[in-house]
């Protein structure tokens, strides 16, 4: 899946007293493209599948423009899976006893930083209205601040309930334990 809890466990640990650590971190991160050889493998037999039906027109002009337009594909191909390793879109969620800070890296543009007391927060999991299908959103701050943002949009449907669950299960015992 592509988020992780640090520590790798949803029950909270105690708090060490020196330090102003929080007590869990959550990292999501939306599906990664081809890395390395898969990338590697994915060119080649889209390059071999191309020459294909190009090879049969070697010494005519007929040859040539296939040839342009295969290779316009591949170098699509090409650049579209080096944009999506180089976008950095993520979420961190922080979570203290005393308050949670998520933190929204869009591709482009500086950090969104949201925060609540883990009191006051509730997340509702919208299972068809939102902008996807089991759309997450939590809202926090007391009675006087509606905020409400979204958590995890990129990922895939039975990720968000999943995550949602877990997020249930670990604010249940942050609240139980202070």
């Amino acid at each position: 899946m592509p988020y992780r809890w640090t520590p790798n466990q949803i029950t909270p640990l105690p708090r060490p007293p020196e330090e102003d650590a929080p007590v869990l971190r959550l990292d999501l991160w939306p599906h990664r493209s081809l890395k390395g050889k898969g990338f590697s493998a994915t060119i080649w037999i889209m390059f071999c599948g191309g020459l294909i039906p190009v090879v049969p027109f070697i010494g005519t002009i007929a040859f040539w423009v296939l040839l342009i337009f295969m290779m316009t594909a591949l170098a699509a191909l090409w650049v579209a899976l080096r944009r999506s390793d180089r976008d950095r879109l993520r979420e961190e969620m922080l979570i203290w006893p005393d308050r949670v800070e998520l933190t929204h890296w869009p591709a482009k543009g500086a950090a969104l930083i949201w925060q609540a007391n883990p009191y006051w927060l509730r997340l509702t999991l919208h299972p068809k209205e939102g902008k996807v299908e089991h759309y997450l959103t939590m809202k926090g701050g007391g009675p006087a601040q509606t905020r409400e943002v979204e958590l995890g949009a990129f990922l895939s449907p039975e990720e968000r309930q999943s995550l949602y669950h877990d997020l249930m299960t670990m604010l249940s015992e942050l609240k139980r334990s202070n």
